[in-house]
């Protein structure tokens, strides 16, 4: 079975971040079945790089993408969606079907597969809401179909995480609905996004940090001064300040370094270490491995 791949590709354009160097091999499976044979290459996964900074310094090794992986069925009130279909589109989909559930979904720039493994949410709705079952693959026991129940969600966090499973298909059950007040949720959900949230137009890889369980960290992080830092060209937003965005030429060193001392302020005001919401892949650099453990340091 031969699958799509790229060999000493150049990773930037793909990432939301627009930060990154070559890798070695990337694969793009169309398929569970393709997915499967290219998870004997790598168990490397990283969906449509949504939400991980790459490193302009690449990476040696073997990446999967799902980006390939985008197909849509809908049978009534029930939808299949495969790993690496956009957000965007299955809202979209879904509501020309007059099914709401996933209004939430239409401003996120992430894939299905992503969304689940960290149980997304917005405006008052969970991926997980409307989900009755995901098919997964884990190391141990290859594909495995979980219920919701199984899956274990809390806040943006699930089983995927804790046993290291990769989600590659989902199915929800979602509620009829009149499409027109499907949109009318979906353009407030926009509306509200461009106001608190950088568009891609800005390119950014989501919230930097998780919200710890006492305050937003948007809040911590405007508290510390955040929007007044920049390094390179990595600048804080100056709408939100759990947002970085790369105002033209950032580099994965920059990113890093202003996460690091966005970090260190909140930690010395308010003795709390705000954790990474974003992934990193990278390797060739040492300084950048050394910044990348000491933010993810318990």
């Amino acid at each position: 079975m031969e699958i799509k791949h790229e060999k000493n590709f150049n990773i930037k354009k793909y990432t939301t971040f627009k930060i990154g160097g070559d890798i070695d091999k990337v694969l793009f499976p169309k398929s569970i079945e393709e997915f499967e044979q290219a998870l004997k290459e790598t168990s490397k996964v990283y969906g449509n790089l949504s939400n991980t900074l790459v490193s302009t310094f690449g990476y040696q090794g073997k990446i999967i993408l799902s980006t390939e992986m985008n197909t849509i069925k809908i049978d009534g009130n029930r939808v299949t969606a495969d790993c690496g279909v956009k957000g965007p589109k299955l809202a979209q989909e879904v509501c020309a079907s007059g099914l709401s559930g996933l209004e939430f979904m239409i401003g996120f720039p992430g894939s299905v597969g992503g969304e689940i493994c960290m149980n997304a949410s917005a405006h008052g709705q969970t991926v997980s809401d409307f989900l009755t079952s995901v098919i997964c693959w884990s190391k141990e026991f290859g594909l495995v179909q979980y219920s919701k129940e199984e899956m274990e969600f809390e806040y943006r966090s699930s089983k995927c995480q804790r046993e290291n499973l990769i989600v590659l298909q989902a199915e929800f059950e979602l509620e009829k609905k009149d499409i027109h007040e499907i949109k009318k949720q979906m353009d407030e959900n926009l509306n509200f996004r461009r106001k608190h949230q950088p568009t891609l137009a800005l390119p950014n890889c989501g919230s930097i940090f998780k919200n710890p369980c006492n305050s937003p960290a948007g809040r911590l992080l405007e508290s510390v001064g955040a929007k007044e830092i920049m390094i390179g060209d990595a600048h804080v937003w100056r709408n939100h300040s759990n947002f970085i965005i790369n105002t033209g030429n950032a580099t994965s060193m920059d990113v890093l370094k202003l996460m690091s001392e966005l970090q260190d302020r909140v930690l010395g005001e308010f003795n709390i270490k705000l954790e990474p919401e974003i992934r990193f892949l990278g390797g060739f650099n040492k300084e950048e491995m050394k910044l990348w453990q000491k933010l993810n340091k318990k």
